[in-house]
């Protein structure tokens, strides 16, 4: 029933910048709406991303967040004997199960890993339905279902036979070597409405309170002839791997960011317009840097970027200082 009603939140279609965007953060923005919880007022966490020397914070919403405006709790969940029987267990309590998978196995990256290639990425399964061997999944920007051999190949139901192979992948000493698994349960009523919104507010200043202490962008700047002389000795594969995580996670943590301040504008703070402005021009000059740069490297030039650098640097300033004097 889900899968035939579940149309993605508002964040996930129309017109963006970054489509394929920050992944957790996107998992996370499609189960809270899939259980009609509000997913604006949890992204008051993309004021703190950071420059870590050789890629920016990864977009993760924090689990006591989740817990504050949602009543959510995230647990890990001990899978000591069967993934597939550990995941029905939760799934048959209405909780949902969060899981590294291989995308090998999921139906909706088709076209990208499906049957070709195997990348590890995380689920929230809601539902499973072992005699026919279905099961319905939160991924990315929206929900999906998948069977038969993909359910298999997700759940590891042959992994207690490949446990007994010698040298099975995924084993030690016969021991099946699971996934980290997490199962997220309601221990309280969700907020919504006014209380949500202050709830929010509060976050945020207290996000506020552990940003960068100096502009991450300028830092990203200073390391940046270096990475270009990487990408140029390693390759147009390094070269990929480099923006997903340094182009795509700033630009789509900073394009949340221009959403929440919206939304927040929405619920009556007094947000100025100019830092929602600010935050998505750092989200759409990291995409034209992505271009640019790919071309560069294409004719095995070097390219330093400085329009955009000189762009993103002073939006920053625009955006995230402003904000703390504001708010905080």
């Amino acid at each position: 029933m889900r899968a035939r009603r579940h149309r993605a939140h508002e964040l996930h279609h129309g017109e963006r910048i970054w489509r394929d965007g920050a992944s957790p953060a996107d998992l996370w923005i499609e189960l809270l709406h899939g259980n009609g919880l509000e997913p604006h007022a949890a992204l008051a966490f993309t004021v703190m991303q950071d420059f870590e020397d050789d890629q920016f914070t990864l977009a993760r919403l924090p689990q006591e967040d989740i817990e504050k405006l949602y009543g959510l709790q995230v647990q890990e969940l001990s899978v000591f004997d069967s993934l597939e029987e550990r995941a029905i267990v939760q799934t048959r309590r209405k909780n949902i199960v969060l899981v590294e998978v291989d995308a090998y196995y999921l139906p909706d990256t088709r076209g990208l890993s499906y049957r070709s290639e195997h990348a590890k990425t995380t689920i929230g399964i809601d539902v499973i339905d072992a005699n026919a061997k279905r099961l319905g999944y939160f991924h990315h920007t929206g929900y999906h279902l998948l069977h038969d051999d993909d359910y298999d190949g997700v759940l590891r139901t042959n992994a207690a036979h490949e446990a007994g192979q010698s040298g099975a992948a995924g084993t030690v000493q016969g021991q099946t070597l699971f996934p980290h698994v997490d199962f997220v349960k309601r221990v309280r009523d969700p907020l919504s409405g006014t209380a949500l919104a202050e709830a929010s507010a509060d976050l945020l200043c207290a996000h506020l309170l552990r940003r960068p202490p100096h502009n991450p962008i300028e830092r990203w700047r200073a390391a940046f002839p270096a990475h270009v002389d990487t990408m140029l000795a390693r390759g147009e594969p390094y070269a990929r791997l480099y923006a997903c995580n340094v182009m795509r996670q700033l630009g789509a943590n900073f394009e949340l960011l221009a959403h929440y301040l919206q939304w927040m504008r929405e619920q009556g703070f007094d947000i100025p317009v100019s830092t929602q402005l600010g935050a998505r021009r750092i989200a759409s000059e990291a995409m034209v840097m992505q271009c640019r740069l790919a071309r560069a490297l294409s004719r095995s030039e070097d390219d330093m970027c400085d329009a955009s650098f000189d762009a993103m640097q002073e939006a920053w300033e625009r955006v995230v200082p402003p904000l703390a004097d504001i708010v905080c």
